[in-house]
């Protein structure tokens, strides 16, 4: 049988020379940033920030990726857990209080609004008639036909 797999896009030779620092290690990430201070500072300043934001200082390449991955599953965990009694009944029954209370606020918060919004509604429809209003009243009277003149 034929494989008719699609070979993988080229990258650009930014992500072609960031694989081969990354290969090369913290070391490589290093003395390219020292090398971008010695020609021009505000490169340096990049590689700096490029190194701390991607976490390339961490002698694990992917502890970045990880803990980001690992916080949104902890996370989810964790709210999903938020709904569950703790076994504490006061606790419990002081949560179901709060998230009702949260809840009654959210749907008052909502019904403002949405009242403040047709306010706002009535308040530009009114504005629109009355400017159709005044643009009729200003406007000539219209011809009327078996007036005779031509």
């Amino acid at each position: 049988m034929t494989d008719y797999t699609l070979p993988a896009p080229r990258r650009s030779w930014l992500g072609r020379a960031e694989d081969w620092m990354d290969a090369k290690g913290r070391a490589a990430w290093i003395a390219a940033m020292v090398l971008g201070f010695v020609v021009f500072w505000p490169v340096g300043l990049a590689l700096v920030a490029y190194i701390t934001l991607t976490n390339r200082w961490s002698k694990d390449k992917d502890m970045f990726k990880m803990s980001r991955c690992a916080n949104r599953g902890h996370m989810a965990r964790h709210g999903m857990n938020a709904m569950r009694p703790s076994g504490n009944s006061a606790f419990d029954a002081y949560k179901a209080d709060t998230l009702r209370r949260l809840e009654d606020e959210q749907q008052a918060f909502e019904s403002f609004l949405q009242r403040l919004r047709e306010a706002k509604d009535k308040q530009e429809f009114d504005a629109f008639m009355e400017d159709r209003a005044q643009a009729a009243r200003k406007a000539p009277p219209a011809a009327t036909e078996g007036s005779g003149a031509y």
